[in-house]
């Protein structure tokens, strides 16, 4: 169902006039991700008050699809024991680590002395160790397991007593006596296989599985690369600790590209269109000073060279064009190593073949600008005028070494531990800016 303007208006109406039976009506056939929709547009009592005309697990969906910011307002407005028996006794134990992870720690603790179920309880202590941009961080207990020992009768009855408490079955893992991932067992095989034979026999051996300290960013190649629904998460010692869906992968993806764009724009911290004015101005602010510093620096640059300007005037007119060259140069070189970076397509031990194969972009590229460049000044001032040999001259050397400054960057940066998006944004712009004024103003001289 398509939330219109007209359908919002008459939820405030039903909440300002305290329609309960009305209101519940309404949402009885949203989907969850659509009342969480409808809740982020609402102020907080207002968003209290649909929650609790939800039953207990359509109220747990709902706040795991909520906006993050709204639902740390409305956590840290509920008492514990309510976010316990209420949301986190009926959430998976991802998405419960979710939750818990935005509060702080005193928080944290009584909601888990509330927890009915202590093994749940548990399993979410151990989950909040892990870094929650690792696959321990994001993947969830809730699994189908097997024994490779079992029979086919065996192995049925107890996949039966699993899946009653899950709401989705991705794969069903088979493991050892000791919680070794051994392999995945094949669904088709329980109609195939004879009844007397052993999950080992017909089971698919070794699945494809990330460790629980392997990056989200690689646990998303894999699932991509293999066209996977979901991923087993092995230790160190291979024993089974959980498995990551498939969207829990692009929920941590969307949020990660959310970020590096708004690195790349300039933007110093996660805004949304609706964050007050000074975060908003605070998240804009810093770059902008950066940007700030770095005009004026390229500004006094050119004033050391009044004398090249008082002389071929000429000269001033091509300003615009170093610097925007430099500049989009750049970016577009940080922007193909970041999302190389990014994807997993860029491999940082062959820097060196990556240096060649920039550097033959560039000239190429260096190569047919500064000729139409030249082509441009051969007709407008003539063949001896300084401006038409030393602009195409400079034009060439900043987009060489616009080209090889915003490769090298982001991989500074990753070596780092940096997130290197920051360099498709201001930073390589600026700096590229900067140094295009030298590089002219340096050929200028040099030649004039």
């Amino acid at each position: 169902m398509e939330l219109t303007q007209e359908f919002f208006d008459s939820v405030k109406q039903c909440i300002e006039q305290k329609e309960a039976d009305k209101l519940k009506e309404m949402l009885v056939d949203l989907h969850p991700a659509d009342i969480a929709e409808l809740c982020n547009d609402l102020n907080l009592d207002d968003a209290r008050f649909i929650y609790r005309l939800l039953d207990n697990e359509t109220a747990a969906d709902v706040l795991v699809e909520a906006d993050e910011d709204a639902r740390k307002e409305l956590l840290e407005a509920l008492p514990s024991e309510t976010i316990a028996k209420r949301f986190v006794d009926y959430m998976d134990t991802d998405d419960a680590v979710d939750v818990m992870r935005e509060l702080d720690e005193d928080k944290q603790e009584e909601i888990l002395a509330h927890i009915e179920d202590i093994e749940q309880a548990g399993d979410i202590v151990d989950l909040l160790k892990y870094d929650e941009d690792t696959a321990g961080g994001l993947m969830g207990t809730e699994m189908v397991t097997v024994n490779e020992n079992w029979s086919m009768p065996e192995c049925l009855k107890e996949m039966r007593m699993q899946a009653g408490e899950l709401d989705e079955i991705y794969y069903v893992y088979v493991v050892d006596d000791d919680e070794r991932l051994r392999g995945v067992f094949p669904l088709t095989k329980m109609i195939t296989s004879p009844s007397v034979s052993k999950v080992k026999h017909v089971m698919e051996k070794d699945p494809i599985s990330v460790h629980v300290d392997t990056p989200v960013e690689e646990v998303a190649q894999v699932i991509e690369k293999y066209d996977l629904v979901a991923v087993p998460v092995i230790d160190s010692i291979g024993r089974l600790m959980g498995q990551i869906t498939v969207d829990d992968v692009m929920d941590e993806v969307r949020e990660q590209s959310e970020r590096d764009y708004q690195l790349a724009s300039g933007l110093s911290q996660d805004v949304e269109t609706d964050d007050s004015v000074m975060r908003q101005t605070t998240a804009r602010l810093p770059w902008l000073l950066i940007g700030m510093v770095g005009g004026i620096a390229s500004s006094m640059v050119l004033g050391c060279f009044d004398e090249i300007f008082v002389q071929h005037p000429e000269m001033a007119l091509f300003i615009p064009l170093i610097g925007g060259t430099a500049g989009n140069v750049g970016t577009q070189s940080s922007a193909i190593v970041v999302q190389g970076l990014a994807n997993g397509s860029f491999v940082t031990e062959n820097v060196a073949r990556q240096v060649v194969k920039e550097s033959a972009v560039a000239i190429i590229n260096a190569t047919l600008i500064s000729i139409l460049v030249y082509a441009y000044n051969f007709f407008r001032y003539g063949a001896i005028e300084p401006v038409t040999h030393l602009v195409p001259i400079s034009l060439f050397g900043v987009i060489m070494f616009a080209s090889i400054f915003g490769m090298l960057v982001p991989l500074t940066l990753e070596k780092l531990k940096i997130d290197p998006a920051i360099a498709t944004g201001p930073f390589v712009t600026t700096m590229n800016d900067l140094i295009g004024m030298l590089i002219y103003m340096g050929i200028t001289t040099s030649f004039s």
